[in-house]
């Protein structure tokens, strides 16, 4: 297949790498057109470096457009030309984590009017023309109300794009919509590694953490690991809120996780392709024996 287009949808800068970053920079590396779209500038984030302490919201609230320059050097390390902020920066602002004050701030992006933003995604869905669409799952991934609604938009511009009666545009359909995924047993062999110790990072066990899919779930395993290293360069870009210890790394809350070359997604809309007998998984990976798509674009013609 030539002229292969994906577009990816994530609520804060950094989500993208953390993510999905190995397999935008394999993607980016072999030709495919990669669109990233961000629907916050990240406000709201918990800034990790003493020195950028002053850029926090209680303080200057001036983290959002530093951790612009911050998705810029990120996609540069990926090799992605092709960012946008959904509806423009600072459109919709981050809402915080969920049960917080910011979450009913004006502007937030949970409180955006879902036809508003998803108007906005199709506007740049029929200009780009993806076979392929990711975003997250209905939990958002992991329960944070701006993925939530990142999910929510997605989902509701990728009907309305393939809608004539929507807009003036031309309609496009979107081959393929996948949530992105962490198989538990993935997470399983990162917590025992962790245990290990040597990392100064806090070990949480699988059972407290509020994603991870069933090995049974995932449909698509993204063998990337050639390009983990653009995948932890994207990460140490996004300096207020990783910090890197190659392979691992942790958020503000100092929980360690490993960056991942093998990426796992869930088909949630549209056919999917060929499995492949024993697609490839992280080294010394857990599980069964598996059939899984080993191409995002897998059956598209």
């Amino acid at each position: 297949m030539t002229d292969r287009r994906l577009l990816l949808v994530h609520a804060h800068p950094d989500d993208e790498s953390i993510g999905t970053g190995a397999t935008m920079a394999r993607y980016a590396a072999e030709g495919a057109h990669v669109t990233l779209v961000t629907c916050t500038l990240g406000e709201e984030g918990e800034v990790i470096p003493d020195r950028l302490a002053h850029l926090s919201a209680d303080r200057d609230d001036a983290l959002g457009p530093h951790r612009v320059g911050e998705l810029a050097a990120a996609c540069r390390a990926l090799g992605v030309e092709d960012h946008r902020f959904l509806g423009g920066p600072g459109r919709w602002r981050d809402s915080g984590m969920m049960g917080v004050a910011s979450n009913d701030r004006p502007g937030a992006f949970w409180q955006a009017d879902l036809d508003e933003a998803a108007g906005e995604l199709v506007r740049i869905i029929r200009e780009v023309r993806p076979q392929v669409l990711v975003t997250y799952d209905a939990n958002g991934f992991y329960g944070h109300p701006d993925h939530i609604q990142a999910h929510r938009v997605a989902w509701r511009a990728y009907r309305l794009a393939a809608d004539p009666a929507f807009g003036e545009d031309e309609a496009w359909q979107i081959a393929k919509l996948y949530h992105t995924a962490v198989p538990r047993s993935v997470l399983r062999r990162t917590e025992e590694a962790l245990r290990e110790g040597g990392t100064g990072f806090v070990v949480e066990s699988v059972d407290d953490m509020p994603f991870g899919s069933s090995d049974e779930e995932i449909t698509t395993e993204i063998d990337a690991r050639p390009w983990v290293g653009a995948k932890l360069a994207a990460m140490r870009a996004h300096a207020t809120q990783i910090t890197v210890r190659e392979p691992w790394f942790a958020l503000s809350n100092g929980i360690g996780q490993e960056a991942l070359g093998v990426e796992h997604y869930i088909l949630a809309g549209g056919v999917p392709g060929p499995a492949v007998p024993g697609a490839p998984v992280e080294a010394g990976g857990l599980g069964e024996p598996h059939n899984r798509e080993n191409d995002l674009f897998a059956g598209i013609h």
